[in-house]
């Protein structure tokens, strides 16, 4: 029964999501397309002391992509519709 369900299952992992979803998913994509972001940390233990460090840097920032355009292409690609509101206008989003 499964074999027969994977190429609806698969199909269904494809189809687009309401705008409002994509706009939420995409603001992470536009936020990585102004600039790397990370984390560092620096502490001891008993086992002594330790650095982290966590840097992502996203393709679209290295290309030089403005973040506004990253959004709608991203909202176009999940949902099939354009955004309800530019990148700029929405109320999450902290550039």
């Amino acid at each position: 029964m499964i074999r027969r369900m994977w190429p609806i299952l698969a199909l269904a992992a494809c189809a687009p999501i309401p705008v409002e979803r994509a706009e939420r998913m995409c603001l992470n994509d536009a936020r990585l397309a102004t600039g790397p972001r990370g984390t560092a940390g620096i502490g001891v233990t008993t086992n002594g002391p330790y650095a982290t460090l966590d840097v992502t840097v996203s393709s679209d920032y290295l290309a030089g992509r403005d973040p506004a355009q990253v959004f709608a292409g991203c909202v176009r690609r999940r949902s099939g519709q354009p955004p309800n509101r530019p990148l700029y206008d929405q109320p999450d989003w902290r550039g």
